[in-house]
């Protein structure tokens, strides 16, 4: 067999995965409900395990172990991206339909991002890991801004100090176009909110992958199974966003749970120079905090206007 023959067939799945996705699927923008993104999450665990199960018969059990134990460890700590997300699309005001859209895009970069990282190893990571500190602080900040902020606020982040600053250098537009990630206007190409989004996107992913890939790269030194498992991680978290997002939304104490979650996930990013948070302890408090969302929601509802 050839060495590059797993590549080919692992190029091949994800290829099929974005076709049947982009052309089949989501060929029209349209808000996800959490039964289709559950399917998808379901489809794309069952083609993790069915690709488990060839890493096994090319190099062996002990291949298929480190693939499985990737796998759930990217799962585990790219949960927090999740609820970065769901702040990121709120603070851009995009609507449900058009977050596909997005998310599409964000995982084709981070397919090569994520690539760069892996084959250029620790050195890279360890070069620009002062930026996730200032990502934990800007977390920190979004988390105790949104919960004071009032949920009716119609304003976007667009219309912030840093937005008003680039748009000095960079021409952009306020307002969404529909899909479009840019519009032209009087002659010249403007950069919507959609695209701004994308950048916010990819900046977390990149940013978050810090953290994420050197724990990797203790499990595994084969760059063929730290990056398939590490990718088909990413494939099926965004599945499971729209499940997340759509079942979340209906819960009016939602905005405050967020609010507590980033700030945890950011607090959590500047302290781990001095103590690494426990995934099990991470995700037992982003449940208690959820569970607590959901519950007060349960307990006091919203009001309906007569």
């Amino acid at each position: 067999m050839s060495a590059y023959a797993p590549w080919l067939l692992f190029g091949a799945i994800v290829a099929a995965i974005f076709i049947v996705d982009f052309f089949f699927i989501n060929r029209n923008a349209h808000e996800i409900r959490v039964r289709e993104s559950l399917i998808v999450t379901v489809a794309i665990n069952i083609v993790v395990v069915l690709f488990a199960f060839y890493v096994r018969s090319i190099k062996g059990d002990e291949a298929m172990l480190q693939f499985f134990t990737g796998y759930v460890v990217e799962y585990a700590l790219s949960v927090d991206n999740l609820f970065v997300f769901l702040v990121l699309f709120s603070l851009f005001k995009v609507p449900e339909r058009y977050r596909h859209r997005v998310l599409f895009y964000g995982i084709l970069f981070a397919i090569f991002a994520r690539m760069a990282f892996i084959f250029l190893g620790v050195a890279v990571v360890n070069r620009f890991h002062w930026m996730l500190y200032l990502l934990g602080a800007f977390l920190v900040y979004t988390g105790v801004k949104l919960f004071f902020e009032k949920q009716d606020d119609e304003r976007t982040v667009m219309e912030g100090w840093f937005f008003r600053q680039v748009s000095r250098f960079v021409p952009l537009k306020k307002e969404l176009c529909e899909h479009c990630f840019f519009v032209r206007e009087e002659g010249r190409w403007l950069a919507t909110p959609l695209f701004m989004c994308l950048l916010a996107v990819e900046m977390s992913d990149i940013l978050f992958a810090f953290d994420s890939v050197p724990a990797i790269l203790t499990i595994s030194r084969d760059s063929f199974v730290i990056y398939t498992s590490n990718l088909f991680a990413i494939l099926g978290l965004r599945s499971l966003f729209f499940a997340l997002s759509g079942a979340l939304r209906y819960f009016r104490f939602l905005n405050y749970g967020l609010a507590i979650i980033l700030t945890f996930i950011g607090v959590k990013i500047l302290v781990e120079e001095w103590w690494r948070v426990p995934i099990g302890l991470a995700l037992g408090f982003v449940g208690l905090v959820l569970g607590a969302t959901v519950l007060l929601s349960l307990v006091f509802p919203a009001r309906k206007e007569s």
